[in-house]
């Protein structure tokens, strides 16, 4: 191999899933809709990997992507990050910082024929007081017009969240709602194939039964996929091995559990 696949910092080698493509099918109807969406999924899904691939497929000319993850923040510093964000001057006080969110949308809406997207990542965290002022930040024209596209993304308890009655007028709004599942055995074969085929790996380094404990182990999710198959390979090295056996495999599988 050149390098490891399955290192995070390494350069990444994509592998579209089932639900890989699904999200990306959902989010480019959102892109052309407009209005709330909502991608949930467990930890290590690959929410930020289809986010990712969703934001560079967008044309800078027709769209500008806003991204935040700092989803801790009170309402007051929301308004001022997203008011910077989007190219206004923040202000100190909440109604400021409203019109000025709103006159940034409206300009590049209508001046410069861009829409507005706004990603709030880890958005489970959110608080309370900034999803129930988002339904009237992004009200333009009396509720008539869509400006922007307002993509929150989180873990499934954030659905739950959102069922809550007072939250009921957001939920409506929603216009796209995607959960992001595991992989299929066959499709965790695959992607780890795909990622040493990517990185220039031509012979066989899992054996089968090792593949079949990391895929049992990982629960269909490529964050532990990748790192049951990085930490087996560091196994197999250790043992100089030439390929990574079961034992391998169970041992990387036991590090990550006491890790």
């Amino acid at each position: 191999m050149e390098y490891n696949p399955f290192l995070k910092n390494s350069k990444e080698v994509l592998v579209e899933t089932a639900q890989y493509r699904e999200a990306l099918f959902r989010l480019s109807y959102l892109e052309k809709t407009k209005g709330f969406g909502l991608l949930t999924g467990g930890p290590g899904r690959g929410k930020t990997t289809a986010l990712r691939g969703w934001a560079a497929s967008l044309n800078p000319s027709l769209y500008k992507v806003v991204y935040s993850c700092l989803s801790t923040l009170t309402v007051t510093d929301f308004y001022r990050s997203l008011t910077e964000a989007l190219g206004g001057q923040p202000s100190f006080r909440k109604p400021d910082n409203f019109r000025s969110i709103q006159e940034e949308i409206k300009r590049l809406s209508l001046e410069k024929k861009k829409t507005p997207v706004i990603i709030i990542d880890e958005a489970n965290y959110v608080s309370n007081g900034i999803l129930n002022d988002l339904k009237l930040l992004f009200n333009f024209e009396m509720d008539s017009k869509d400006r922007a596209v307002i993509l929150l993304c989180g873990l499934g308890q954030l659905n739950n969240t959102l069922r809550l009655s007072v939250h009921e007028p957001l939920r409506q709004r929603l216009v796209m709602n995607f959960h992001m599942e595991g992989m299929t055995k066959e499709e965790g074969r695959e992607y780890i194939r795909t990622k040493l085929h990517g990185a220039g790996c031509s012979h066989t380094v899992f054996e089968d039964a090792a593949v079949e404990a990391i895929l049992n182990a990982s629960d269909g999710t490529p964050r532990m996929v990748n790192r049951l198959c990085s930490q087996s390979l560091l196994c197999a090295e250790a043992k100089r091995r030439d390929l990574v056996d079961a034992d391998a495999a169970m041992q990387a599988i036991n590090d990550c559990e006491l890790g």
